[in-house]
């Protein structure tokens, strides 16, 4: 079941599409998010949804520098996104964050539970986004529209993820 699950996470996320830029100041936002959670000791559910923002956020600014540069190689998406996760992933790994028996949701790890849904929370709001302005002719909806819709996804599931762990 588990493997059915990263099958359609990588086939969503593969899918050929137009580019979806992410701005520097969201990318800095999700970075200030996750250290700041971590320092308070906030649950891994939570720290998790912003590590999978930010980790998806760096994958898609690696793929727009690539194109910008030009370089272009066969499964390009694909190598981009495995390796930033399996480096995250190692990284976590080596330093015990994995595995704690005291620390499952559902039965999944807590921050892989968290990291698969920032993933999936920030890369629907690059899609929203992405589909907001195309229905209005390439303009924003509201001010600063391409920062609020992912931070306001990610606190969305921060809030979810906070009632839900801590009864």
């Amino acid at each position: 079941m588990r493997k059915k699950f990263f099958y359609f996470l990588a086939l969503l996320f593969f899918w050929p599409q137009i580019s979806l830029a992410v701005c520097p100041i969201c990318s800095a936002a999700i970075a200030g998010g996750v250290s700041l959670s971590r320092y308070l000791g906030v649950d891994d559910t939570i720290t998790g949804v912003w590590i999978g923002a930010l980790i998806l956020s760096l994958v898609v600014w690696s793929l727009n520098w690539l194109t910008k540069q030009k370089i272009n190689f066969p499964l390009k998406n694909l190598i981009v996104f495995c390796f930033f996760y399996s480096a995250t992933f190692l990284f976590l790994y080596w330093k015990n964050f994995f595995g704690m028996e005291c620390n499952k949701f559902l039965g999944i790890d807590k921050l892989i539970l968290g990291i698969i849904s920032g993933t999936l929370g920030f890369g629907m709001s690059l899609k929203i986004d992405w589909f907001l302005r195309k229905k209005n002719k390439g303009q924003v909806y509201f001010p600063f529209q391409k920062l609020l819709l992912p931070l306001g996804i990610l606190i969305l599931l921060s809030f979810i993820f906070y009632f839900l762990t801590h009864c």
